[in-house]
């Protein structure tokens, strides 16, 4: 999850179910008592059967890994590597962002019409390090980051991967 320990997330379900999905996707997680670890991690405390039905819901399943290890994923998705799944971001962002501004901590990033909903998802569920979540309008989105430095990082990267 993010850095800060500022994020909290409220007892429902879907929060977990949505915290279990970023987990899936940022770590490589073998067994149901590592994930339970990790959600205990995060505030969210849950029995394992609960988290049985929770992963039944969410369609994950167990895959093998080139090492022969067996991980639970979502399905569809793709292994973890390096916590974010950069290559498909890039392409997913590449011709999608058509200007970018910083103010302090916030980022402000615009795209085509009827874009910015879906540019903004694929940000958030990107789970960036240093970026606390966004607002997006028609064209236009509000990635709001940690602090005034995460903002730069971010926007000079969005910058580089759309000028490619």
């Amino acid at each position: 999850m993010h850095d800060d320990s500022t994020t909290h997330y409220p007892s429902n379900k879907a929060a977990r179910l949505s915290v279990i999905e970023m987990l899936l996707q940022e770590h490589i997680v073998t067994s149901q008592m590592q994930l339970l670890d990790m959600l205990s991690q995060e505030g969210i405390e849950v029995t394992q059967a609960t988290l049985s039905r929770d992963l039944d819901e969410l369609n994950v399943v167990k895959t093998r890994l080139s090492d022969g290890k067996i991980a639970y994923m979502c399905a569809g998705g793709e292994v973890p590597v390096s916590g974010v799944k950069v290559d498909y971001v890039i392409r997913q962002l590449s011709d999608l962002i058509t200007a970018v501004a910083i103010a302090k901590n916030l980022v402000v990033i615009h795209t085509p019409v009827a874009a910015a909903q879906y540019v903004a998802s694929i940000i958030d569920k990107a789970n960036f390090d240093g970026v606390l979540g966004t607002i997006a309008g028609d064209d236009t989105i509000m990635m709001i980051c940690s602090d005034n430095a995460k903002a730069q990082e971010r926007a000079d990267w969005l910058l580089k991967i759309t000028s490619q």
